[in-house]
C-alpha cells in the first residue's frame, strides 16, 4: 500500500496570520528615532513587512550606510523586546485564523510557518494565541535569507518530508509569493495584509482569498 502524500501548508505570520503592523511601525519608528533617522511613512514600513530586518531597513533608508542599517536593526529588536516584555504588543489574529489551522489540522494536514520574524518572536506569538502545537516546522528570518529567497521554504519542506506538488505557501505579501513560485510551490494569497491583491496575482498567486473561511474551503 502506497502512502498518502504528505500535505504541507506553511503560512507567513505578520500580516497572514496576526495583524502585528501597529506593532511593527511602532518600533521601527523608535528605532529610526534612536538613530538619527527621519521618520519612517507607515504606509513604507507596511510595504517591507515580510522581508528580513536588514532588508526591511535598506529599502526604508536605501542612501543609509552599512552601520547605520546596522545601528538601526538593533534599535528595533530593542524597542520590539521592550514592548514584549512591558505587555504591550497586541499581534491579534486575523478573523478566522485560529478555527482554520485547527481544522487544517484535523484534515490531516501539516501546517508550517515561513517569516522574516525571529525566531523568538514567532514561538512568543505562536505560544501567546495557543497555536505552537499545530505546526511542524518553524522557519525564521534567523537561519534563512529574506524572502523571496527560497531557502525558508525548501527548508520546511524538507523538515515535514513533503513535496513542492503536495504544498502550498500562504502570505498576504509579493514576497511570499515569489518565494514559493522559486520553490515549485502553489502560491495564495490573502487580501486582508499588506499588499494588494492585484499585487499578488501579478506576483503568481493561483488565487487570493478574502476570509480564513473562503481559504478553507480553497484548501478543501
Amino acid at each position: 500500500m502506497t502512502a498518502a502524500p504528505i500535505r504541507l501548508a506553511v503560512f507567513d505570520c505578520d500580516g497572514t496570520l496576526v495583524d502585528g503592523q501597529a506593532d511593527i511601525c511602532a518600533a521601527m519608528e523608535a528605532a529610526f528615532a534612536q538613530t538619527g533617522l527621519g521618520q519612517p511613512d507607515r504606509a513604507a514600513i507596511r510595504r517591507v513587512v515580510g522581508l528580513s530586518l536588514p532588508i526591511a531597513i535598506r529599502k526604508l533608508v536605501p542612501d543609509a550606510d552599512a552601520a547605520l542599517c546596522h545601528a538601526a536593526s538593533e534599535a528595533y529588536k530593542t524597542a520590539f523586546r521592550a514592548m514584549r516584555t512591558t505587555g504591550r504588543l497586541s499581534e491579534p489574529l486575523f478573523p478566522g485564523i485560529a478555527p482554520l489551522l485547527g481544522t487544517l489540522h484535523a484534515a490531516g494536514w501539516s501546517l508550517g510557518v515561513a517569516t522574516g520574524k525571529s525566531d523568538r518572536g514567532l514561538r512568543s506569538v505562536l505560544a501567546t494565541h495557543g497555536l505552537s502545537d499545530l505546526f511542524v516546522t518553524l522557519q525564521t528570518a534567523d537561519s534563512h535569507p529574506s524572502k523571496p529567497h527560497p531557502a525558508m521554504l525548501e527548508a520546511a519542506l524538507a523538515e515535514a518530508f513533503a513535496l513542492p506538488g503536495d504544498s502550498v505557501m500562504i502570505g498576504d505579501t509579493t514576497y511570499d509569493i515569489a518565494m514559493a513560485r522559486s520553490a515549485g510551490v502553489r502560491a495564495i494569497g490573502v487580501s486582508w495584509g499588506y499588499h494588494e491583491a492585484a499585487e499578488l496575482f501579478d506576483a503568481g498567486a493561483e488565487a487570493v482569498v478574502r476570509s480564513a473561511e473562503e481559504l478553507g474551503e480553497l484548501l478543501g
